[in-house]
Protein backbone atom coordinates (compact mmCIF):
# COMPACT_ATOMS: atom_id res chain seq x y z
CA UNK A 1 0.00 0.00 0.00
CA UNK A 2 1.51 3.52 -0.86
CA UNK A 3 1.09 6.44 1.46
CA UNK A 4 -0.96 7.88 -0.70
CA UNK A 5 -3.36 5.04 -0.77
CA UNK A 6 -3.25 4.79 2.56
CA UNK A 7 -3.78 8.45 2.91
CA UNK A 8 -7.14 8.19 1.37
CA UNK A 9 -8.33 5.51 2.95
CA UNK A 10 -10.00 5.77 6.61
CA UNK A 11 -9.15 3.55 9.42
CA UNK A 12 -12.82 2.76 9.44
CA UNK A 13 -12.58 1.26 6.00
CA UNK A 14 -9.57 -1.54 7.58
CA UNK A 15 -11.32 -4.62 8.21
CA UNK A 16 -9.00 -5.30 10.89
CA UNK A 17 -10.05 -1.59 12.50
CA UNK A 18 -13.90 -3.12 12.45
CA UNK A 19 -12.96 -6.86 14.13
CA UNK A 20 -10.99 -4.59 17.00
CA UNK A 21 -14.17 -2.66 17.38
CA UNK A 22 -16.30 -5.70 17.68
CA UNK A 23 -13.32 -7.45 20.41
CA UNK A 24 -14.00 -4.59 22.33
CA UNK A 25 -18.08 -4.50 22.31
CA UNK A 26 -17.49 -8.32 23.80
CA UNK A 27 -14.81 -7.13 26.56
CA UNK A 28 -17.31 -4.80 27.35
CA UNK A 29 -19.91 -7.05 27.80
CA UNK A 30 -18.14 -9.91 29.37
CA UNK A 31 -16.36 -7.76 31.72
CA UNK A 32 -19.76 -5.74 32.68
CA UNK A 33 -20.29 -9.46 34.75
CA UNK A 34 -17.44 -9.22 36.61
CA UNK A 35 -17.65 -8.80 40.86
CA UNK A 36 -18.38 -4.90 41.59
CA UNK A 37 -15.15 -5.16 43.02
CA UNK A 38 -13.31 -5.21 40.34
CA UNK A 39 -14.55 -2.15 38.68
CA UNK A 40 -11.04 -0.15 39.70
CA UNK A 41 -9.06 -3.29 39.00
CA UNK A 42 -9.09 -5.78 36.20
CA UNK A 43 -12.26 -4.08 34.48
CA UNK A 44 -10.84 -0.98 34.40
CA UNK A 45 -7.52 -2.69 32.65
CA UNK A 46 -9.16 -5.23 30.49
CA UNK A 47 -11.50 -2.72 28.91
CA UNK A 48 -8.23 -0.44 28.34
CA UNK A 49 -6.38 -2.88 26.63
CA UNK A 50 -9.49 -4.09 24.65
CA UNK A 51 -10.34 -0.14 23.17
CA UNK A 52 -6.47 0.49 22.95
CA UNK A 53 -6.90 -2.08 19.86
CA UNK A 54 -8.97 -0.33 17.35
CA UNK A 55 -7.65 3.26 18.88
CA UNK A 56 -3.82 2.33 17.90
CA UNK A 57 -4.92 1.29 14.55
CA UNK A 58 -7.14 4.36 13.76
CA UNK A 59 -4.17 6.75 15.24
CA UNK A 60 -1.82 5.00 12.93
CA UNK A 61 -3.92 5.40 9.87
CA UNK A 62 -4.24 9.10 10.52
CA UNK A 63 -0.49 9.01 10.51
CA UNK A 64 1.38 10.54 7.22
CA UNK A 65 3.25 7.54 6.74
CA UNK A 66 3.12 4.03 6.37
CA UNK A 67 6.04 3.33 8.68
CA UNK A 68 3.80 5.06 11.46
CA UNK A 69 1.08 3.03 10.32
CA UNK A 70 3.20 -0.05 10.85
CA UNK A 71 4.80 1.31 14.42
CA UNK A 72 0.90 1.37 15.69
CA UNK A 73 0.07 -1.91 14.35
CA UNK A 74 2.98 -2.88 16.54
CA UNK A 75 1.39 -1.09 19.45
CA UNK A 76 -1.89 -2.37 19.09
CA UNK A 77 -0.67 -6.02 18.79
CA UNK A 78 1.02 -5.15 21.66
CA UNK A 79 -2.48 -4.44 22.89
CA UNK A 80 -3.99 -7.84 21.97
CA UNK A 81 -1.28 -9.57 23.78
CA UNK A 82 -2.06 -7.51 26.88
CA UNK A 83 -5.51 -8.23 26.65
CA UNK A 84 -5.03 -12.05 26.23
CA UNK A 85 -3.34 -11.93 29.18
CA UNK A 86 -6.07 -10.26 31.20
CA UNK A 87 -9.06 -12.88 30.08
CA UNK A 88 -6.72 -15.64 30.72
CA UNK A 89 -6.54 -14.55 34.17
CA UNK A 90 -10.00 -13.83 34.43
CA UNK A 91 -10.80 -17.03 33.55
CA UNK A 92 -8.45 -17.93 36.20
CA UNK A 93 -10.05 -16.29 39.05
CA UNK A 94 -13.29 -17.49 37.54
CA UNK A 95 -15.13 -14.19 36.76
CA UNK A 96 -16.21 -15.16 34.30
CA UNK A 97 -16.49 -18.41 31.88
CA UNK A 98 -17.91 -16.09 28.78
CA UNK A 99 -14.49 -15.35 27.28
CA UNK A 100 -14.44 -18.53 24.07
CA UNK A 101 -15.86 -16.26 21.61
CA UNK A 102 -13.28 -13.22 22.77
CA UNK A 103 -10.42 -15.45 22.34
CA UNK A 104 -11.59 -16.09 18.96
CA UNK A 105 -12.21 -12.54 17.83
CA UNK A 106 -8.93 -11.69 19.54
CA UNK A 107 -6.90 -14.70 17.86
CA UNK A 108 -8.41 -13.18 14.39
CA UNK A 109 -7.31 -9.60 15.16
CA UNK A 110 -4.23 -10.70 15.59
CA UNK A 111 -3.89 -12.59 12.38
CA UNK A 112 -5.20 -9.57 10.43
CA UNK A 113 -2.95 -7.45 12.24
CA UNK A 114 0.03 -9.39 11.35
CA UNK A 115 -0.80 -9.99 7.41
CA UNK A 116 -1.59 -5.94 7.43
CA UNK A 117 1.60 -5.01 9.12
CA UNK A 118 3.50 -7.47 6.49
CA UNK A 119 1.87 -5.67 3.91
CA UNK A 120 2.48 -2.78 4.40
CA UNK A 121 6.39 -4.22 4.10
CA UNK A 122 6.16 -5.50 0.76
Amino acid sequence: MTTEEKQQRSHRDFPVWKAAMLLAETVYDISAKFPADERFGLIAQIRRSAVSIPSNIAEGAGRSSTGELGHFLGIALGSVAELETQLELADRLNLTDDTEEAFEQLEDVRKQLILFRRSLKS
